[in-house]
């Protein structure tokens, strides 16, 4: 009986899978190529084959794991919705990808707590993020157009904003959830949260424009 062919595409991405898991819960310095190795049924060999050394292999997590949200962002149509409900859409998106990849704002913790010492070397990860400046920009562009969004506010102070919320709701869920016993699996919990996050956006661009106090 022949032997199976493995595929390339499918190996890596087996690979970059169980990896991010276990960078995200052990760390750079914790995390073993081996048990990695065995947890993939592959061979330390075989990761070095594809990502050339420990090194390579975490910075292919953390590049996938940016490459992740920005996909998921390209899934707004923004020609063809309504700027309000776009940046909504935005937001509520963002909420559930955070949700969804906890694994993504460990890794993102692990890299703050390093001083984004491995993101430095990533300079594909900064133009991966430039669609998502682009995609705000052209919200908030159509939305000043309308006369909908207020025009003292920018792409990054939204970008801001929504992060912080999603990232916070995932990264603190633990020690919050603890302090003011919230249970942030309840699904009403989860659904309430979510709608917060687009109101706040919604609520705040579209909130006149505050005027300097009179001298």
């Amino acid at each position: 009986m022949p032997a199976r062919r493995r595929d390339p595409d499918r190996t890596r991405a087996e690979l970059l899978e169980v990896a991010t898991e276990v960078f995200a819960a052990q760390g750079y310095s914790g995390a073993r190529v081996d048990e990695i190795a065995e947890l993939t049924r592959t061979t330390k060999r075989m990761i070095y084959y594809y990502f050339g050394s420990k090194e390579g292999l975490y910075l292919a997590v953390l590049e996938n794991a940016y490459r992740g949200i920005r996909q998921a962002e390209r899934g707004i149509d923004v020609d063809h919705t309504d700027p309000v409900e776009a940046i909504r859409r935005l937001a509520e998106l963002t909420f559930d990808h955070h949700v969804g990849h906890d694994a993504f704002i460990r890794l993102v913790a692990i890299e703050n707590i390093h001083r984004g010492e491995f993101i430095r070397r990533l300079a594909s990860v900064r133009t991966l993020s430039q669609p998502a400046k682009s995609l705000l920009d052209d919200i908030l562009e159509r939305g000043r157009g309308v006369g909908a969004f207020r025009t003292d506010v920018d792409a990054i102070d939204v970008h801001l904003v929504i992060s912080s919320y999603c990232v916070f709701q995932v990264a603190n869920r633990h020690t919050f959830g603890y302090l003011f016993d919230i249970d942030f699996d309840d699904p009403a919990r989860r659904t309430h949260l979510r709608a917060v996050i687009g109101d706040v956006v919604v609520g705040w661009l579209t909130a006149p424009t505050s005027s300097s106090p009179s001298e």
